[in-house]
Parts: structure tokens; C-alpha cells; sequence
């Protein structure tokens, strides 16, 4: 299984075509997107994904009704995080990231999703914890995306 992971996209529209797009070429199974998503109008970029959609929201997202709204077909966003399965493992989602260390030596996950902070962060493990970094660019100047294959739980950072 192949995960598309994605956070922080702050509107940036043509960024995130071309994260979907990869994300399609890729033939990712899902695609998990840990908060700032902004406006509403970044549904229409992410209804071309062809996989299943997870979402959480970011402390900007101020527009919440309307986001849930216009993802209903793309796929769900959760308030604060969303705890999912995965090819027999556990993950959580959350956009910022409380309690990340405490969670890492709970081992009670298998992989931690989280944005926020617009820095890559990867730490491999017993529990594997991913930070895509920023997809926007717009703080750090580098847009940015993760695929992981589940199967060997290997994350590949790539430049959108």
C-alpha cells in the first residue's frame, strides 16, 4: 500500500495540483493531509485524487463548515485528529504536535502523522513519526510531500 502525505497547503493552488497529481501517478491508496488546507476552494484541486482521503484540521482553518461541505465527496476532515488502520497497523493524524514524544514511547502506534511546524521531520522507529513539511512553500521556500509504502514503512520526501 502506498500513503500520499500531505499538510500545510495554505491555498496554494497550483502547489497543490501538483501534489495530486504526483499523488495520481504514484497510484497512492490514500492520501492523508494533516491540516491548513485554508479555504474551501482547495476542494477543487483535491476532488482529481484518485485514492481515499483522510483530512484533519489546522489551527487556520477557520472555515470549517464550508471545507466539510465541499470535501464530502473527496473525503473526510476531522476535528482535532483521527486515529485510522492500515494494513494491519495503526496510525494517528493530527496537525499540531501535542504529545508527539509521549505518543512515540506509548508505542501504541505504528506511524504518526502530523504538520504545523512547515519542517520536515522524519523519525524512524518502532513508531514512525512524519512531518511532510510544508506543501505551500510559502514559509520555508520549499514545497514539499511524502509517499510511504507501508510494506517497508520507507517514507520518500519529494519536491513538488
Amino acid at each position: 500500500m502506498k500513503i500520499g502525505i500531505i499538510s500545510d497547503t495554505h491555498d496554494n493552488m497550483p502547489k497543490i495540483a501538483a501534489a495530486v497529481h504526483l499523488f495520481n501517478d504514484e497510484k497512492v491508496d490514500l492520501v492523508l493531509h494533516a491540516g491548513d488546507f485554508i479555504s474551501p476552494i482547495t476542494a477543487d484541486k483535491f476532488a482529481t485524487l484518485e485514492s481515499s482521503f483522510i483530512g484533519v484540521f489546522g489551527n487556520n482553518d477557520g472555515e470549517r463548515l464550508y471545507l466539510t461541505k465541499r470535501f464530502e465527496k473527496i473525503g473526510p476532515i476531522y476535528p482535532d485528529y483521527h486515529e485510522f488502520e492500515f494494513d494491519g497497523k495503526r496510525g494517528v493524524i493530527m496537525h499540531e504536535p501535542k504529545f508527539i514524544d509521549a505518543l512515540v514511547k506509548s508505542s501504541a502506534y505504528d506511524l504518526i502523522i502530523y504538520g504545523h511546524t512547515h519542517e520536515i521531520d522524519i523519525r524512524e522507529g518502532k513508531t514512525l513519526v512524519i512531518n511532510p513539511g510544508e506543501a505551500c512553500g510559502w514559509i520555508s521556500g520549499k514545497a514539499t510531500v511524502v509517499i510511504l509504502d507501508t510494506g517497508t514503512m520507507h517514507p520518500r520526501v519529494i519536491d513538488i
